[in-house]
């Protein structure tokens, strides 16, 4: 705990006392069934509290039938959620931590696809995401929105919890209400702050009086919307004060940005700094005497310790640095901080995942999403097992075999482990993803692994050790387009980045983009950085289309911009040739399959971002090996980090 004295510091919430300032702050998980809490929402919460956690609040429960965004969101106003909230609750009590409900309306933001009713907002203003005009909500409808809040809250306390959040921030009626770019009203619920934060108020005094003294109640707030004519931080502090005034309120946690509009700021990639929303809760804190949470990417607890430290709030929301390591405070706590698998902020299981309507999960944490699912247990005896290949399938198929007590030994042609991710990291902005290889490797050897670098394992050495199990994890290689042709300048985005390519300043390069993810706009940007002139191709409708899913789109976009890196949708490459002799260009054919037509472009480079090969000439030549031969990731199918690591952790847990 040295450094760390502020993070474990108790802390008086209302009629809680907390053990430290550690929050697992409210966020979608997508684990309802049926519209109610699961036996997945227990063990999930559960693995937090019991990883020492000092507060968690579980994801929004909706207070009324009209709201209805997603597929799988608790229906708070339900009666029969109540079985469920005490599942939760008491599976989180037993480690002795607090619990909270967050409660909320989505309002404007959502979709009548699933409700089949009409969407409620202050004023008829359409969701740019959902693109869906809300119904303006009458007098009558404001007061059974509030009626709704007093009785999911009501269901919380029946339940077990030990109080509630009001979600008023990024995706929220109550927002929508407190925004003057939402709130177009001219009745008592709109006009100045004082009539936009009406609801709010009224909601406040249902909530306490449904949930009485005796539990927490806070408020989550936007600190700045991050669009025209949205709120402020100005009026966010002007409306957190009016929250203190009403003496119901025991702290205000903290956001920034819009759910839909504005998204990619709430839950920022690794392109964002850490600690970026911070001011937000430092303007808000320096305003009110409440205890105040703050936000912003804080993914390691020297950040948290300093944040705290520094007087920016009170108490650090901490949500993908625990949904990637359950045990980060109590790691933290016992003075073990190297030892916690720090978050990415790649959003690609987590954000990602929520995004295609699927289960949260983790890149680095193959448990996530499946904490309800026990594990079988080890064999009788340890076993001795061989690994091939340190990328991230590899050192986590050795970590948890290792952690289950095998004896592993693991074999890596190369200098270094790493693999593809090693590769990778070395792009511009993107060297946070190394950390998923350096945290598998600590992780390797705290359990006793045997990390052979810079030698090759061959069918015939590992047959001679006769070892009791194989792993395979050799990876894949890169595949020239059928249309190359052997032109030695049409290249991979690895040989660019491992050194074998290139491309001088000055010089045209045109990046092929048939996977649509950060293969191709890093290389671009590191191009487009050695002074290239950067151009993508895709034959996809947008340049790097799952740069959204995982909100780097936004963000990239900005960079390309300036960087004068230009992009080309609906577009095949269908053929290539030399260029004039001496020239080493690559004149190339370049079909737009929306029109059908075909142009001819000559560029100096064609760097290719395309999809792999299996590495798996070791899986044919022991096919017939007298012991069992597992595969995982690419070596298997070429996918990204999140299958190699699961498959590692699959075969792990096999042998």
């Amino acid at each position: 705990m040295s450094g760390l004295r502020h993070l474990f510091s108790p802390l008086r919430l209302g009629p809680l006392t907390l053990a430290n300032r550690i929050v697992f702050s409210a966020h979608l998980t997508n684990y309802a069934e049926d519209g109610l809490p699961s036996e997945q929402h227990a063990a999930y919460y559960a693995a937090r509290a019991a990883g020492g956690a000092g507060l968690i609040i579980t994801e929004e429960h909706s207070t009324h039938v009209t709201d209805w965004p997603y597929e799988k969101l608790i229906h708070g106003f339900s009666p029969r959620v109540v079985a469920g909230y005490r599942r939760i609750t008491e599976a989180v009590h037993a480690h002795g931590t607090p619990i909270l409900a967050q409660l909320n309306h989505n309002g404007g933001q959502a979709s009548s696809m699933y409700s089949r009713l009409p969407v409620w907002a202050p004023s008829p203003v359409p969701d740019p995401l959902f693109r869906e005009v809300p119904k303006e909500v009458t007098v009558a409808e404001i007061a059974e929105i509030v009626a709704g809040y007093a009785a999911v809250a009501a269901h919380c306390a029946e339940g077990g919890f030990d109080g509630v959040e009001l979600q008023c921030s990024h995706s929220s009626i109550v927002r929508g209400f407190l925004s003057p770019a939402t709130n177009l009203r001219t009745d008592a619920y709109g006009g100045p702050l004082e009539n936009r934060a009406r609801l709010l108020r009224e909601i406040v005094d249902a909530v306490r009086e449904a949930i009485g003294p005796g539990r927490v109640l806070g408020v989550r707030l936007c600190g700045d919307e991050l669009m025209d004519g949205g709120t402020a931080i100005a009026e966010a502090v002007e409306t957190a004060r009016m929250v203190e005034a009403t003496g119901k309120v025991d702290y205000i946690n903290t956001s920034i940005g819009v759910a839909t509009s504005t998204l990619y700021m709430i839950e920022a990639s690794m392109s964002v700094p850490p600690g970026y929303a911070l001011f937000i809760s430092n303007a808000i804190r320096r305003a009110v005497r409440l205890p105040v949470i703050g936000v912003g990417r804080i993914k390691d607890p020297v950040q948290a310790e300093r944040a705290l430290a520094e007087g920016h709030c009170d108490l650090v929301g901490v949500v993908r640095g625990q949904i990637a390591d359950p045990d980060f405070a109590a790691k933290a706590r016992a003075g073990h901080t190297p030892h916690i698998r720090t978050c990415l902020s790649c959003n690609q299981e987590c954000v990602g995942r929520m995004g295609l309507n699927r289960w949260l999960g983790c890149v680095e944490n193959p448990r996530a999403g499946r904490e309800a699912v026990p594990l079988p247990a080890p064999g009788p005896r340890p076993r001795r097992i061989l690994v091939v290949g340190g990328g991230p399938a590899g050192l986590q198929a050795a970590a948890t075999a290792a952690g289950r007590g095998h004896a592993v030994t693991l074999y890596e042609r190369a200098p270094a482990t790493g693999g593809q991710v090693a590769t990778a990291a070395t792009a511009p902005g993107r060297a946070e993803f190394l950390d998923v290889v350096r945290n598998l490797l600590a992780e390797c050897v705290r359990h006793g692994v045997d990390i052979r670098t810079g030698t090759e394992a061959t069918a015939e050495s590992l047959r001679a050790e006769a070892p009791d199990a194989v792993v395979l994890a050799t990876g894949a290689r890169p595949q020239p387009p059928y249309w190359a042709g052997g032109l030695e300048r049409v290249v991979d985005v690895r040989d660019v980045l491992e050194g074998r390519a290139a491309p001088a300043a000055g010089q045209r390069v045109l990046v092929v983009d048939e996977l649509g993810f950060h293969q191709a706009t890093s290389v671009a940007e590191l191009l487009a950085d050695r002074g290239c002139r950067v151009r993508i191709s895709t034959p996809a409708m947008v340049v790097g289309q799952d740069l959204g899913v995982t909100l780097d789109l936004e963000t990239y976009s900005v960079r390309a911009h300036g960087k004068g890196i230009g992009h080309a949708t609906d577009q095949v490459v269908t053929g290539a040739r030399p260029g004039p002799e001496g020239s080493g260009a690559v004149e190339l054919d370049i079909l737009t399959h929306t029109t059908g037509e075909v142009a001819q472009e000559r560029y100096d480079w064609v760097v290719c971002a395309l999809h792999q090969t299996p590495e798996d000439a070791l899986w044919h030549a022991l096919k017939d090996a007298p012991f069992p031969v597992h595969r995982a990731g690419d070596c298997l199918t070429p996918r990204r980090a999140h299958a190699a690591v699961v498959e590692g952790h699959r075969a792990g847990v096999a042998l």
